[in-house]
């Protein structure tokens, strides 16, 4: 009879020390850092415009800062190019349309691949 009481101590105590080991190895939560939302256009046009108003919805809803970076030139591919070449951690994202995600593609020999190197997140 007291080997049963000692699994069953046994497996109590193991059950009061899960929710202490899931709080120290729980992973990080997501943002941690403030996200940063390329725009590959001037500020102040359409795509800029559209840009801020879905960063400050994703502010209040992530609960962390949203930066809007407009990197202009070439047609959008040097903004979205930056992108592609930054960490694929979910922290950079980038404001596309018709011209810089597919046109660019078809008509440019560009150091990125628009079908590899991206992946949708929303539709604007």
């Amino acid at each position: 009879m007291k080997l049963l009481r000692r699994q069953f101590l046994h497996l109590v105590s193991v059950a009061a020390a899960l929710p202490v080991i899931s709080r120290i190895s729980s992973a990080q939560t997501f943002p941690a850092r403030p996200v940063t939302l390329n725009v590959p256009f001037a500020a102040g046009g359409p795509t800029d415009t559209v840009a801020r108003i879905v960063a400050e919805r994703m502010r209040v809803s992530l609960g962390q800062a949203v930066v809007i970076e407009n990197v202009t030139g070439a047609d959008g591919t040097i903004g979205v190019g930056r992108v592609a070449r930054a960490a694929p951690d979910g922290y950079t994202l980038s404001v596309g349309q018709w011209g810089t995600h597919v046109l660019n593609g078809a008509a440019y020999p560009l150091q990125y691949d628009v079908l590899k190197d991206f992946e949708p997140v929303s539709l604007l």
